[in-house]
């Protein structure tokens, strides 16, 4: 792991997503690493973590956890959110539309860090080159809407990555694993002042 003060972790950190095992696993991993602050959302695949919130987030004991919910690091803003796009049964899934816009209504302006595990349509969200976007337009509106100088995500592995938007707004898509869930990239660090 690279030298850092502040771990951001996007989430997706369990593989089955029900065993309780695999967030003692996580948690022993973040209580190793010698960051200041450790900072971590859940993801799609982190089901325990809204089938039995407070028996996941009892365990997980050695990061702060955002669920749409907000934090002040060190005079950052940090905004946290799970929730994506409905695709197959997978945990924190809102529907596209009024559903998902509720959730992206909470974010609030100002924010210094936006941190959420699906990326916004059209920024970092291709699989490949080829494929559509997968990104949430909802989400891209709020993000508009709000002008975080940091938008930090994963979800969509093949669009890993960074680029900044005309506003300045700083996006990262943080995927480690590949499409077909092999580690093949490196943590990626974000200098921001």
């Amino acid at each position: 792991m690279p030298p850092a003060d502040i771990l951001i972790h996007a989430g997706d950190f369990m593989t089955s997503g029900r065993d309780k095992t695999e967030i003692a696993d996580f948690d022993d991993w973040l209580q190793s690493l010698p960051y200041r602050r450790k900072i971590v959302i859940a993801g799609n695949h982190d089901i325990l973590f809204e089938a039995d919130p407070k028996g996941a987030r009892a365990t997980l004991r050695h990061a702060d956890y955002l669920e749409n919910s907000e934090m002040t690091v060190e005079g950052l803003r940090f905004w946290g959110s799970p929730v994506t796009p409905v695709t197959g049964q997978w945990a924190f899934a809102a529907e596209r539309g009024a559903s998902i816009r509720r959730c992206w209504r909470k974010i609030p302006a100002e924010i210094d860090v936006l941190i959420t595990h699906g990326p916004p349509f059209g920024t970092l969200d291709k699989a490949d080159i080829l494929a559509p976007h997968l990104g949430c337009k909802d989400l891209i509106e709020a993000v508009i809407r709000t002008q975080p100088r940091l938008h930090i995500f994963g979800h969509v592995h093949g669009g890993r990555g960074e680029e900044t938007n005309r506003s300045g707004i700083r996006f990262v898509n943080c995927a480690v694993l590949d499409e077909w869930y092999k580690l093949a990239h490196q943590p990626i660090v974000v200098e921001i002042a």
